[in-house]
């Protein structure tokens, strides 16, 4: 497949694709080029005998490895997200926060329940 001047230009090379495990997601700045790629994809698992394709509707965001990527490179609806996350691990603890006076225990639930589901995949 020739998608070297496909898809969106990033810092001066042209992102095209993502790919975990079975999925792939096409990333194009149009849907002429999206069904031109598509087109391709679709001869080349011919060739190996997967027929088995799926398209999903045209989206301007999705989430890939638990982070939310959109065209705009907006971290706003991601940050947004983070913070429901650990909203409601906090929710899940609260009960036995305010009940028990052991700040230690305290601490100890808010880093391992609250804190991981806040930063959880905040390094990529």
């Amino acid at each position: 497949m020739e998608w070297e001047s496909m898809g969106v230009k990033v810092d001066g090379r042209y992102l095209h694709h993502l790919r975990f495990a079975d999925d792939i997601v096409l990333i194009t700045p149009n849907i002429e080029q999206a069904e031109q790629m598509l087109a391709e994809f679709d001869k080349a698992c011919e060739k190996i005998e997967r027929l088995k394709l799926r398209c999903s509707c045209e989206t301007d965001c999705y989430v890939y490895l638990v982070r939310e990527v959109n065209i705009m490179n907006d971290l706003a609806p991601e940050l947004s997200r983070r913070k429901r996350a650990a909203l409601g691990a906090f929710k899940n603890i609260e009960g036995v926060v305010k009940k028990t006076e052991n700040i230690r225990l305290r601490a100890h639930l808010l880093d391992t329940a609250v804190l991981p589901a806040l930063t959880y995949a905040s390094e990529s």
